[in-house]
């Protein structure tokens, strides 16, 4: 396995760490103090971002995406990961691969919109009593005349208040199981949608994580994306790729992010007449934190060149998540207790950045659901799952 950068791959995550690092990082401590972005500066950062073709780089050529390959996704997103959530939305877009699976119509209606930053979506998957297991939800659409009926409720549907349309599961036919469950792309707009309270969270400022109530909601025929009773199936299929993206590769980024702060604090920080970067328990921590990190990112980078070679990555991706994510939470911990009371001080970002890291052990499957696909992969695959010589 070749994973040397090209001179074009090198361009790319310099181009991509400048602006982060010139643009968005500055404007953190701004979003930790208010709650929120000014849509002044979320605006200006959209174009800056799309004048220099950064806005929707997961999605292909042909639809007015960047056209990255998964690897060059991933190189991008490690760089995301060194900034808040709610700075990469705004500066380079959400547009989710489960798009790409619309027709002509829809791609006119949605998709288009979506890349080029006029309109903006979310995922509406997760219900209070169906969070990993997304083949249990309860939100229903029943056939009426040409089109649907919506009626249920999600929770915790990130940058809710902010996106105009939803891509939503909802089951359309309750005796199929996974097989009867379906997706639709919803306006916010619509009669019966009611936008519910935003979920204040442990970290993430900034982002709104929202409940969605669908009270009789009608749908037209062009809303249901994909064939009806796919809706689970794809988004097995879609959603993998998301989750080595935003959540194992930018787990990655921030954790490199912190572990910068750490060996800057250790070479600068005095106690005892010396920088604590010379005591050994301090250097077993930031080695500790190189390595780990250094693993985690093999890890993204071999799932993301079997997505590009046509590969099945699914057990990887959850390897992945795992263990990139449980890296984080440790980084984040070592971090606190190198800087010690500052660590644990809103004055300095390490604060801040160990509270987002708590999330990506939760949110796209928790490591305990992770876990159980490696585990039932390994008892049906064996040796296959982790390519013996």
């Amino acid at each position: 396995m070749d994973l040397n950068l090209s001179s074009e791959q090198t361009m790319l995550v310099e181009t991509v760490r400048k602006f982060v690092e010139q643009e968005l990082l500055p404007l953190e401590e701004g979003i930790e103090e208010t709650g929120s972005l000014d849509p002044a500066l979320a605006r200006a950062l959209f174009e800056k971002s799309r004048a220099n073709g950064m806005y929707a780089m997961n999605i292909p050529e042909e639809f007015g995406g960047g056209g990255l390959s998964a690897l060059d996704t991933m190189l991008v997103e490690e760089q995301f990961g060194h900034a808040k959530d709610i700075l990469i939305r705004r500066a380079f877009g959400n547009v989710y691969e489960v798009l790409l699976g619309a027709n002509e119509i829809q791609r006119e209606r949605w998709l288009l919109p979506a890349v080029r930053g006029d309109r903006t979506c979310s995922i509406a998957i997760t219900e209070p009593g169906a969070g990993s297991d997304a083949a249990a939800i309860r939100t229903r659409a029943v056939r009426q005349d040409e089109g649907w009926r919506l009626k249920g409720s999600k929770h915790f549907i990130s940058d809710g208040e902010f996106s105009d349309f939803f891509v939503v599961s909802a089951v359309t036919d309750p005796e199929a199981g996974s097989r009867g469950i379906s997706l639709f792309l919803v306006d916010k707009d619509l009669p019966g949608l009611v936008v519910g309270r935003n979920q204040k969270m442990m970290g993430l400022t900034g982002t709104s994580h929202v409940e969605l109530h669908f009270d009789d909601v009608a749908l037209d025929g062009d809303c249901l994306l994909g064939a009806e009773g796919t809706g689970f199936g794809q988004i097995l299929q879609t959603l993998g790729r998301v989750r080595l993206a935003q959540v194992c590769a930018r787990a990655v980024g921030k954790a490199t992010r912190l572990l910068n702060l750490m060996v800057s604090y250790a070479n600068d920080r005095k106690q005892f007449g010396q920088a604590i970067g010379d005591f050994q328990m301090i250097q077993q921590m930031l080695a500790d934190s190189a390595i780990e990190i250094n693993a985690a990112r093999w890890m993204v980078w071999d799932a993301a060149q079997d997505i590009d070679n046509g590969k099945d990555p699914r057990e990887k991706i959850s390897m992945a998540k795992v263990y990139a994510s449980e890296m984080l939470g440790r980084v984040a911990d070592r971090a606190v207790q190198v800087y010690g009371g500052m660590g644990y001080c809103a004055d300095l970002p390490v604060e801040r950045l160990y509270r987002d890291a708590r999330i990506f052990r939760i949110f796209d499957g928790t490591s305990e659901v992770h876990r159980s696909v490696v585990a039932r992969s390994l008892r049906k695959h064996g040796e296959a799952l982790y390519g013996t010589l």
